[in-house]
């Protein structure tokens, strides 16, 4: 069948691989969200963020409801939400989150992966200088008639900052807030009908670490798609520029 069947298979099945994986961390995003707070969107916030993270990978409807069933179950196993946090090769700072039923198993793996590629699992909260906390919204461009407007009505709803990216070819406006002001960002949002593609609690680093040629770029980025494969992680922060 030659070498273009090959390849569009291929890319077939890592389309579809990376699929199932958006699919199982947002199941778990769900499952966390019901078990601390109800089944019920329209009155746990955790859960409409979940659903709404859900939908930004696409995930069918039918599933998003079966997971929050499949949660209400009091037999289904709770997961944990742990931070990880070490070096990478070359001095770039790393925190792992983890969405897991098995701890022992998840902080296993993660040593693992800084021990094959050349980093160090660290302790809790060395990393607290390097990085802040916080909620990060992504707002489809079209969503926003003016930046400017935009800034000066949610400045009083925590909005710290906004910045305009590109995203996987879709254009983003991205809204800071603080930690603190998460929720409360959340619902100004949802009171003024802006749709948001999805939010996150995020570690945003407040400087980066420059590396000196692209083969120390590689051996860091290694260890980083090595982690981000792991199905009981959900994101990787570092401070690499």
């Amino acid at each position: 069948m030659g070498r273009a069947f090959e390849y569009r298979k291929a890319t077939k099945f890592a389309r579809w691989d990376k699929m199932a994986k958006q699919f199982s961390k947002a199941g778990r995003q769900i499952t966390i969200a019901v078990k601390q707070s109800g089944p019920d969107p329209d009155t746990n916030i955790l859960l409409r963020r979940a659903i709404q993270n859900a939908k930004a990978v696409q995930m069918p409807k039918d599933r998003i409801q079966a997971a929050i069933k499949k949660a209400s179950d009091k037999d289904t196993s709770n997961y944990d939400t742990i931070f990880y946090e070490g070096m990478a090769p070359h001095g770039v700072a790393v925190i792992i989150e983890t969405a897991t039923d098995n701890p022992i198993r998840t902080v296993a793996n993660v040593r693992s992966y800084f021990r094959k590629k050349g980093g160090s699992l660290g302790t809790s909260g060395m990393h607290n200088f390097i990085f802040d906390t916080m909620g990060v919204f992504y707002i489809p461009v079209e969503n926003i008639e003016d930046t400017d407007e935009f800034e000066l009505e949610f400045i009083d709803h925590g909005l710290e900052r906004i910045e305009k990216n590109t995203i996987e070819e879709k254009d983003f406006v991205q809204a800071f807030v603080s930690f603190e002001n998460f929720g409360k960002m959340q619902e100004a949002l949802e009171q003024k009908d802006i749709k948001v593609e999805k939010s996150e609690i995020e570690r945003i680093p407040n400087h980066h670490k420059e590396l000196d040629n692209d083969e120390q770029l590689d051996e860091v980025l290694a260890l980083i798609d090595m982690m981000e494969q792991d199905d009981d992680v959900t994101n990787v922060f570092h401070n690499l520029a």
